[in-house]
Protein backbone atom coordinates (compact mmCIF):
# COMPACT_ATOMS: atom_id res chain seq x y z
CA UNK A 1 0.00 0.00 0.00
CA UNK A 2 2.93 2.27 0.95
CA UNK A 3 4.77 1.67 -2.40
CA UNK A 4 1.23 2.80 -4.63
CA UNK A 5 0.77 5.68 -2.46
CA UNK A 6 4.79 6.91 -2.78
CA UNK A 7 3.88 5.70 -6.87
CA UNK A 8 0.72 7.85 -6.97
CA UNK A 9 2.60 10.73 -5.22
CA UNK A 10 5.93 10.84 -7.40
CA UNK A 11 2.99 10.57 -10.31
CA UNK A 12 1.36 13.34 -9.52
CA UNK A 13 3.78 15.90 -9.35
CA UNK A 14 5.27 14.91 -12.37
CA UNK A 15 2.03 15.40 -13.78
CA UNK A 16 2.13 18.66 -12.35
CA UNK A 17 5.47 19.83 -13.36
CA UNK A 18 4.97 18.73 -16.98
CA UNK A 19 1.30 20.92 -16.95
CA UNK A 20 3.06 23.75 -15.22
CA UNK A 21 6.08 23.73 -17.37
CA UNK A 22 3.41 25.00 -20.03
CA UNK A 23 1.44 27.12 -17.94
CA UNK A 24 3.99 29.01 -16.46
CA UNK A 25 5.91 29.81 -19.08
CA UNK A 26 3.39 31.08 -21.28
CA UNK A 27 2.09 33.14 -18.53
CA UNK A 28 5.93 34.71 -17.96
CA UNK A 29 6.03 35.69 -21.83
CA UNK A 30 2.29 36.01 -23.07
CA UNK A 31 2.00 39.54 -22.95
CA UNK A 32 5.17 39.87 -24.62
CA UNK A 33 4.40 36.95 -27.53
CA UNK A 34 0.76 39.31 -27.50
CA UNK A 35 2.56 42.46 -28.18
CA UNK A 36 5.24 41.04 -31.17
CA UNK A 37 2.10 39.37 -32.96
CA UNK A 38 2.47 40.47 -36.51
CA UNK A 39 -2.06 40.09 -37.07
CA UNK A 40 -3.89 42.86 -37.69
CA UNK A 41 -7.05 41.11 -36.82
CA UNK A 42 -6.13 39.94 -33.06
CA UNK A 43 -6.92 42.42 -30.20
CA UNK A 44 -6.22 40.52 -27.12
CA UNK A 45 -4.15 40.95 -24.08
CA UNK A 46 -1.86 38.99 -21.94
CA UNK A 47 -2.59 40.80 -18.81
CA UNK A 48 -6.99 40.32 -19.60
CA UNK A 49 -5.88 36.66 -20.22
CA UNK A 50 -4.68 36.22 -16.77
CA UNK A 51 -6.65 38.43 -14.96
CA UNK A 52 -9.65 36.53 -16.21
CA UNK A 53 -8.04 33.16 -15.70
CA UNK A 54 -7.71 34.01 -12.08
CA UNK A 55 -11.28 35.72 -11.30
CA UNK A 56 -12.64 32.60 -12.66
CA UNK A 57 -10.25 30.49 -10.71
CA UNK A 58 -11.87 32.32 -7.12
CA UNK A 59 -15.29 31.81 -8.11
CA UNK A 60 -15.38 28.50 -9.64
CA UNK A 61 -13.66 27.10 -6.38
CA UNK A 62 -17.22 27.11 -4.67
CA UNK A 63 -18.46 24.73 -7.63
CA UNK A 64 -15.17 22.54 -8.15
CA UNK A 65 -15.49 19.92 -4.64
CA UNK A 66 -18.96 18.76 -5.83
CA UNK A 67 -17.35 17.57 -9.57
CA UNK A 68 -14.24 16.06 -7.91
CA UNK A 69 -16.84 13.98 -5.55
CA UNK A 70 -19.03 13.17 -8.50
CA UNK A 71 -16.68 12.35 -11.07
CA UNK A 72 -13.32 11.39 -8.74
CA UNK A 73 -10.30 13.30 -8.62
CA UNK A 74 -8.23 11.06 -11.19
CA UNK A 75 -11.02 12.40 -14.04
CA UNK A 76 -11.18 15.79 -13.02
CA UNK A 77 -7.51 16.00 -12.77
CA UNK A 78 -7.60 14.88 -16.01
CA UNK A 79 -10.15 16.73 -17.87
CA UNK A 80 -8.17 19.92 -16.48
CA UNK A 81 -4.73 19.37 -17.84
CA UNK A 82 -7.21 18.84 -21.30
CA UNK A 83 -8.41 22.35 -20.90
CA UNK A 84 -4.93 23.80 -20.20
CA UNK A 85 -3.35 22.36 -23.32
CA UNK A 86 -6.24 23.83 -24.88
CA UNK A 87 -5.40 27.02 -23.42
CA UNK A 88 -1.78 26.17 -24.84
CA UNK A 89 -2.88 25.42 -28.55
CA UNK A 90 -4.32 29.14 -28.77
CA UNK A 91 -1.40 30.55 -29.20
CA UNK A 92 0.03 28.73 -32.17
CA UNK A 93 -2.77 30.03 -34.26
CA UNK A 94 -4.41 32.64 -32.15
CA UNK A 95 -7.62 34.03 -31.95
CA UNK A 96 -9.16 36.87 -29.88
CA UNK A 97 -12.51 34.75 -29.52
CA UNK A 98 -10.43 31.81 -28.65
CA UNK A 99 -7.85 33.21 -26.47
CA UNK A 100 -10.84 34.73 -24.24
CA UNK A 101 -12.87 31.57 -23.82
CA UNK A 102 -10.01 29.57 -23.05
CA UNK A 103 -9.03 32.20 -20.50
CA UNK A 104 -12.56 31.15 -19.10
CA UNK A 105 -12.08 27.43 -19.37
CA UNK A 106 -8.49 27.42 -17.71
CA UNK A 107 -9.80 29.13 -14.98
CA UNK A 108 -12.61 26.52 -14.36
CA UNK A 109 -10.19 23.72 -14.69
CA UNK A 110 -7.51 25.35 -12.41
CA UNK A 111 -10.33 25.40 -9.65
CA UNK A 112 -11.18 21.42 -10.39
CA UNK A 113 -7.17 20.78 -10.96
CA UNK A 114 -5.99 22.17 -7.81
CA UNK A 115 -9.30 20.96 -5.77
CA UNK A 116 -8.60 17.12 -7.12
CA UNK A 117 -4.56 17.87 -6.53
CA UNK A 118 -5.77 18.30 -2.39
CA UNK A 119 -7.87 15.33 -2.39
CA UNK A 120 -6.27 13.25 -4.00
CA UNK A 121 -2.65 14.30 -1.94
CA UNK A 122 -4.44 13.02 1.14
CA UNK A 123 -6.12 10.43 0.33
CA UNK A 124 -3.09 8.86 -0.54
CA UNK A 125 -0.79 9.79 2.74
CA UNK A 126 -0.94 9.08 6.19
CA UNK A 127 0.03 11.60 9.16
CA UNK A 128 3.54 10.04 9.13
CA UNK A 129 3.95 10.52 5.47
CA UNK A 130 1.79 13.70 4.59
CA UNK A 131 4.55 16.31 5.15
CA UNK A 132 7.14 14.39 3.23
CA UNK A 133 4.38 13.69 0.30
CA UNK A 134 3.44 17.58 0.46
CA UNK A 135 7.33 17.96 0.16
CA UNK A 136 7.58 15.60 -2.73
CA UNK A 137 4.77 16.99 -4.74
CA UNK A 138 5.78 21.26 -4.25
CA UNK A 139 9.78 19.91 -4.92
CA UNK A 140 8.44 18.90 -8.78
CA UNK A 141 5.72 21.31 -8.98
CA UNK A 142 8.48 24.29 -8.03
CA UNK A 143 10.78 22.60 -10.70
CA UNK A 144 8.19 23.51 -13.92
CA UNK A 145 9.89 27.06 -13.55
CA UNK A 146 13.27 26.02 -14.93
CA UNK A 147 12.91 24.25 -18.01
CA UNK A 148 10.01 26.22 -19.91
CA UNK A 149 11.95 28.97 -19.38
CA UNK A 150 15.17 27.64 -20.20
CA UNK A 151 13.76 27.34 -23.38
CA UNK A 152 12.58 30.81 -24.09
CA UNK A 153 16.13 31.88 -23.45
CA UNK A 154 17.77 29.49 -25.72
CA UNK A 155 15.34 30.31 -28.72
CA UNK A 156 14.79 34.41 -27.52
CA UNK A 157 18.41 35.13 -26.95
CA UNK A 158 19.61 37.88 -29.32
CA UNK A 159 15.49 38.30 -30.71
CA UNK A 160 14.01 41.57 -30.92
CA UNK A 161 11.08 40.42 -31.90
CA UNK A 162 9.43 37.42 -31.48
CA UNK A 163 8.91 35.78 -35.04
CA UNK A 164 5.66 33.73 -35.86
CA UNK A 165 7.85 30.59 -36.68
CA UNK A 166 9.71 31.00 -33.22
CA UNK A 167 6.21 31.70 -31.40
CA UNK A 168 4.65 28.75 -32.81
CA UNK A 169 7.86 26.57 -32.26
CA UNK A 170 7.89 27.40 -28.83
CA UNK A 171 4.40 26.42 -28.24
CA UNK A 172 3.81 23.37 -29.82
CA UNK A 173 7.12 22.06 -27.13
CA UNK A 174 4.51 23.50 -24.57
CA UNK A 175 1.60 21.86 -25.70
CA UNK A 176 3.67 18.59 -26.16
CA UNK A 177 4.56 19.11 -21.84
CA UNK A 178 1.28 19.90 -21.07
CA UNK A 179 0.14 16.67 -23.16
CA UNK A 180 2.37 14.63 -21.25
CA UNK A 181 1.32 15.74 -17.83
CA UNK A 182 -2.17 15.35 -18.64
CA UNK A 183 -1.69 11.95 -20.21
CA UNK A 184 -0.02 11.23 -16.60
CA UNK A 185 -3.20 11.52 -14.84
CA UNK A 186 -4.30 8.36 -16.18
CA UNK A 187 -1.44 5.94 -15.20
CA UNK A 188 -2.30 7.41 -11.18
CA UNK A 189 -3.75 4.24 -9.43
CA UNK A 190 -6.93 4.23 -7.19
CA UNK A 191 -6.59 5.08 -3.55
CA UNK A 192 -7.38 1.78 -1.13
CA UNK A 193 -10.28 4.18 -0.28
CA UNK A 194 -11.74 4.84 -3.61
CA UNK A 195 -11.40 0.72 -3.90
CA UNK A 196 -13.37 0.45 -0.78
CA UNK A 197 -15.81 2.84 -1.87
CA UNK A 198 -15.91 0.96 -5.62
CA UNK A 199 -16.54 -2.18 -3.79
CA UNK A 200 -19.45 -1.10 -1.91
CA UNK A 201 -20.87 0.92 -4.44
CA UNK A 202 -20.75 -2.35 -6.76
CA UNK A 203 -21.77 -4.55 -3.97
CA UNK A 204 -25.38 -2.78 -3.97
CA UNK A 205 -26.71 -4.95 -6.90
CA UNK A 206 -29.95 -3.12 -7.44
CA UNK A 207 -28.03 0.33 -7.61
CA UNK A 208 -27.85 1.22 -11.10
CA UNK A 209 -24.90 3.20 -12.40
CA UNK A 210 -26.85 6.32 -13.34
CA UNK A 211 -28.55 6.26 -9.31
CA UNK A 212 -24.78 5.85 -7.68
CA UNK A 213 -23.77 9.08 -9.23
CA UNK A 214 -26.79 10.87 -8.16
CA UNK A 215 -26.31 9.81 -5.15
CA UNK A 216 -22.49 11.06 -5.36
CA UNK A 217 -23.71 14.44 -6.25
CA UNK A 218 -26.44 15.17 -4.25
CA UNK A 219 -23.92 14.27 -1.37
CA UNK A 220 -21.79 16.10 -2.85
CA UNK A 221 -23.87 19.08 -2.90
CA UNK A 222 -25.12 18.99 0.68
CA UNK A 223 -21.27 18.57 1.15
CA UNK A 224 -20.88 21.88 -0.72
CA UNK A 225 -23.17 23.73 0.97
CA UNK A 226 -22.22 22.96 4.73
CA UNK A 227 -18.14 24.23 3.13
CA UNK A 228 -20.14 27.22 2.28
CA UNK A 229 -21.71 27.78 5.33
CA UNK A 230 -18.87 27.49 7.52
CA UNK A 231 -16.52 30.14 5.15
CA UNK A 232 -18.75 32.47 5.61
CA UNK A 233 -19.12 32.31 9.32
CA UNK A 234 -15.29 32.03 9.05
CA UNK A 235 -14.99 35.32 7.03
CA UNK A 236 -16.25 37.17 10.27
CA UNK A 237 -13.58 36.04 12.00
CA UNK A 238 -10.61 37.85 13.80
CA UNK A 239 -7.82 36.10 12.23
CA UNK A 240 -9.21 36.04 9.00
CA UNK A 241 -10.25 39.27 8.86
CA UNK A 242 -6.54 40.43 9.56
CA UNK A 243 -4.82 37.99 7.95
CA UNK A 244 -7.22 39.31 4.34
CA UNK A 245 -4.43 42.27 3.33
CA UNK A 246 -1.83 39.29 3.77
CA UNK A 247 -3.62 37.50 1.52
CA UNK A 248 -4.45 39.98 -1.22
CA UNK A 249 -0.94 41.14 -1.29
CA UNK A 250 0.49 37.14 -1.94
CA UNK A 251 -1.80 37.70 -4.84
CA UNK A 252 -0.48 40.87 -5.83
CA UNK A 253 3.34 40.27 -6.01
CA UNK A 254 1.84 36.50 -7.63
CA UNK A 255 0.94 38.87 -10.88
CA UNK A 256 3.88 40.86 -10.89
CA UNK A 257 6.40 38.04 -10.57
CA UNK A 258 4.52 35.37 -12.66
CA UNK A 259 3.37 38.15 -15.98
CA UNK A 260 4.27 41.77 -15.06
CA UNK A 261 7.80 41.31 -14.78
CA UNK A 262 9.19 38.94 -16.96
CA UNK A 263 7.26 41.30 -19.71
CA UNK A 264 9.05 44.36 -18.15
CA UNK A 265 12.14 42.77 -18.83
CA UNK A 266 11.67 41.77 -22.22
CA UNK A 267 10.39 45.60 -23.05
CA UNK A 268 13.43 47.62 -21.54
CA UNK A 269 15.47 48.88 -24.55
CA UNK A 270 18.51 49.36 -22.47
CA UNK A 271 19.07 44.95 -22.52
CA UNK A 272 19.38 45.45 -26.69
CA UNK A 273 19.45 42.03 -28.40
CA UNK A 274 19.24 40.24 -24.63
CA UNK A 275 16.20 42.01 -23.80
CA UNK A 276 13.76 38.94 -24.77
CA UNK A 277 16.76 35.71 -23.95
CA UNK A 278 16.17 37.62 -20.41
CA UNK A 279 12.39 36.52 -19.49
CA UNK A 280 13.31 32.94 -19.63
CA UNK A 281 16.17 33.70 -17.47
CA UNK A 282 14.37 36.06 -15.27
CA UNK A 283 11.65 33.09 -14.94
CA UNK A 284 14.06 30.26 -13.61
CA UNK A 285 15.59 32.77 -11.39
CA UNK A 286 12.40 33.08 -10.09
CA UNK A 287 11.68 29.54 -9.61
CA UNK A 288 15.23 28.79 -7.85
CA UNK A 289 14.24 32.00 -5.42
CA UNK A 290 10.98 29.50 -5.10
CA UNK A 291 12.63 26.46 -3.99
CA UNK A 292 15.37 28.21 -1.99
CA UNK A 293 12.89 30.15 0.34
CA UNK A 294 10.61 27.26 -0.06
CA UNK A 295 12.75 24.43 1.31
CA UNK A 296 14.22 26.46 3.70
CA UNK A 297 11.67 28.24 5.62
CA UNK A 298 9.25 25.39 5.32
CA UNK A 299 11.42 23.06 7.21
CA UNK A 300 12.97 25.19 9.13
CA UNK A 301 9.45 27.19 10.68
CA UNK A 302 7.49 24.86 11.83
CA UNK A 303 4.33 26.21 13.71
CA UNK A 304 6.55 28.38 15.94
CA UNK A 305 5.32 32.48 16.39
CA UNK A 306 8.56 34.60 16.57
CA UNK A 307 10.02 32.42 13.57
CA UNK A 308 6.99 33.11 11.62
CA UNK A 309 6.72 36.76 12.15
CA UNK A 310 10.66 36.59 11.40
CA UNK A 311 10.17 34.85 8.08
CA UNK A 312 7.17 37.78 6.91
CA UNK A 313 9.13 40.76 8.56
CA UNK A 314 12.03 38.87 6.30
CA UNK A 315 9.95 38.83 3.05
CA UNK A 316 8.80 42.42 3.48
CA UNK A 317 11.85 43.74 3.66
CA UNK A 318 12.93 41.25 0.47
CA UNK A 319 10.42 42.66 -1.63
CA UNK A 320 10.84 45.61 -0.60
CA UNK A 321 14.36 45.94 -1.51
CA UNK A 322 13.38 44.46 -4.33
CA UNK A 323 10.47 46.87 -5.70
CA UNK A 324 12.86 49.98 -4.66
CA UNK A 325 15.92 48.31 -7.22
CA UNK A 326 13.18 47.68 -9.71
CA UNK A 327 11.88 51.91 -9.39
CA UNK A 328 15.51 52.36 -10.27
CA UNK A 329 16.90 49.98 -13.04
CA UNK A 330 13.10 49.01 -15.58
CA UNK A 331 11.97 52.34 -17.25
CA UNK A 332 8.53 53.38 -16.08
CA UNK A 333 6.50 52.57 -19.03
CA UNK A 334 8.24 48.82 -19.50
CA UNK A 335 4.18 47.24 -18.42
CA UNK A 336 2.32 49.38 -20.95
CA UNK A 337 3.83 49.83 -23.88
CA UNK A 338 1.89 49.00 -26.79
CA UNK A 339 5.27 48.11 -28.63
CA UNK A 340 7.67 45.81 -27.48
CA UNK A 341 10.41 48.49 -26.50
CA UNK A 342 10.17 51.43 -24.02
CA UNK A 343 10.68 54.84 -24.23
CA UNK A 344 11.30 56.31 -20.84
CA UNK A 345 14.97 56.31 -19.27
CA UNK A 346 14.91 54.78 -15.63
CA UNK A 347 16.94 56.23 -12.92
CA UNK A 348 19.85 53.86 -13.46
CA UNK A 349 21.59 52.49 -16.60
CA UNK A 350 19.33 48.93 -16.60
CA UNK A 351 21.51 46.56 -15.10
CA UNK A 352 20.94 42.79 -16.02
CA UNK A 353 22.31 41.90 -12.86
CA UNK A 354 20.60 44.17 -10.42
CA UNK A 355 17.56 43.04 -13.07
CA UNK A 356 18.19 38.99 -12.10
CA UNK A 357 18.75 39.79 -8.29
CA UNK A 358 15.39 41.24 -8.26
CA UNK A 359 13.83 38.18 -9.57
CA UNK A 360 15.03 35.91 -7.44
CA UNK A 361 14.51 38.43 -4.75
CA UNK A 362 10.89 38.19 -5.70
CA UNK A 363 10.38 34.46 -5.47
CA UNK A 364 12.31 33.80 -2.42
CA UNK A 365 10.18 36.89 -1.09
CA UNK A 366 6.34 35.07 -2.39
CA UNK A 367 7.79 31.85 -0.07
CA UNK A 368 8.17 33.91 2.61
CA UNK A 369 4.55 35.22 2.85
CA UNK A 370 3.01 31.87 1.12
CA UNK A 371 4.79 29.25 3.66
CA UNK A 372 3.52 31.34 6.77
CA UNK A 373 0.24 31.95 5.34
CA UNK A 374 -0.17 28.11 5.02
CA UNK A 375 1.80 27.82 8.18
CA UNK A 376 -0.79 29.97 10.56
CA UNK A 377 -4.16 28.77 8.72
CA UNK A 378 -3.09 25.13 8.99
CA UNK A 379 -2.18 25.98 13.12
CA UNK A 380 -5.14 27.98 13.76
CA UNK A 381 -7.75 26.39 11.52
CA UNK A 382 -6.51 22.65 12.02
CA UNK A 383 -10.60 21.77 12.68
CA UNK A 384 -11.70 23.69 9.60
CA UNK A 385 -8.66 24.01 7.21
CA UNK A 386 -10.80 23.11 3.90
CA UNK A 387 -12.85 26.32 4.36
CA UNK A 388 -10.16 28.41 5.33
CA UNK A 389 -7.66 28.05 2.83
CA UNK A 390 -10.58 28.19 0.22
CA UNK A 391 -10.75 31.62 1.62
CA UNK A 392 -6.97 32.27 1.10
CA UNK A 393 -7.43 31.02 -2.50
CA UNK A 394 -10.41 33.06 -2.86
CA UNK A 395 -8.51 36.28 -1.95
CA UNK A 396 -5.27 35.64 -3.21
CA UNK A 397 -7.43 34.93 -6.93
CA UNK A 398 -9.59 38.05 -6.81
CA UNK A 399 -6.29 40.17 -6.00
CA UNK A 400 -3.99 38.80 -8.79
CA UNK A 401 -6.81 39.26 -11.38
CA UNK A 402 -7.47 43.10 -10.43
CA UNK A 403 -3.72 43.35 -10.57
CA UNK A 404 -3.32 41.85 -14.24
CA UNK A 405 -6.16 44.09 -15.38
CA UNK A 406 -4.46 46.99 -13.96
CA UNK A 407 -1.17 46.28 -15.20
CA UNK A 408 -1.46 47.04 -18.70
CA UNK A 409 -2.24 50.68 -17.81
CA UNK A 410 -0.23 52.09 -14.52
CA UNK A 411 2.89 52.82 -14.64
CA UNK A 412 5.35 50.81 -13.74
CA UNK A 413 6.00 52.96 -10.00
CA UNK A 414 2.36 53.14 -9.35
CA UNK A 415 2.08 49.44 -9.40
CA UNK A 416 5.48 48.73 -7.20
CA UNK A 417 3.89 51.58 -4.85
CA UNK A 418 0.76 49.57 -4.71
CA UNK A 419 2.94 46.21 -3.41
CA UNK A 420 4.51 48.27 -0.78
CA UNK A 421 2.00 49.80 0.86
CA UNK A 422 -0.50 46.48 1.06
CA UNK A 423 2.77 44.57 2.06
CA UNK A 424 3.14 46.67 4.47
CA UNK A 425 -0.29 46.72 6.19
CA UNK A 426 -0.44 42.50 5.52
CA UNK A 427 2.24 42.17 7.30
CA UNK A 428 1.79 44.92 10.05
CA UNK A 429 -1.44 42.45 10.15
CA UNK A 430 0.51 39.46 10.02
CA UNK A 431 1.86 40.47 13.51
CA UNK A 432 -1.70 41.31 15.28
CA UNK A 433 -2.55 37.97 14.77
CA UNK A 434 0.66 36.35 16.14
CA UNK A 435 0.61 38.75 19.34
CA UNK A 436 -2.60 37.67 20.06
CA UNK A 437 -3.13 36.21 23.08
CA UNK A 438 -5.57 33.16 22.56
CA UNK A 439 -6.60 31.77 19.01
CA UNK A 440 -9.21 30.10 20.70
CA UNK A 441 -11.27 33.61 20.94
CA UNK A 442 -11.84 32.73 16.50
CA UNK A 443 -13.03 28.94 17.67
CA UNK A 444 -15.48 30.34 20.13
CA UNK A 445 -16.65 33.11 17.95
CA UNK A 446 -17.06 30.21 15.05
Amino acid sequence: MADRRTYNVVILGVGFLFLFTAFTTCGNVEQTVVKSLQNSTFSGSGYHSLGIIYGVFSFSNLLAPTIVTVIGAKLTMFLSGLLYSGYIAVFIIPTTWSFYLTSVLIGMGAAMLWTAQGHFLVENSEASTINRNTGVFWALLQCSMLFGNLYIYLDWNGSTEISDSSRRNIFLFLLVASILGTLSFLVLRKSHHEEEMLSEEEGRSLLSTRAMYKNRANTALRDTKSEFRTILQLLKTKTILLLSPCMAYSGLELSFYSGVYGTCIGATTHFGDAAKGLIGISGIVVGIGEIVGGGFFGLLCKNSRFRRTSVVFLGMVVHFIASYLIFLNIPDDAPIVFETTTQKNPYLTPSVSIALLCSFLLGLGDSCFNTQLYSILGHVYAEQSTPAFAIFKFIQSVSAAMAFFYSGYLLLMWQLLLMVVLGFIGTLCFFVVERMDDFSVDLQEY
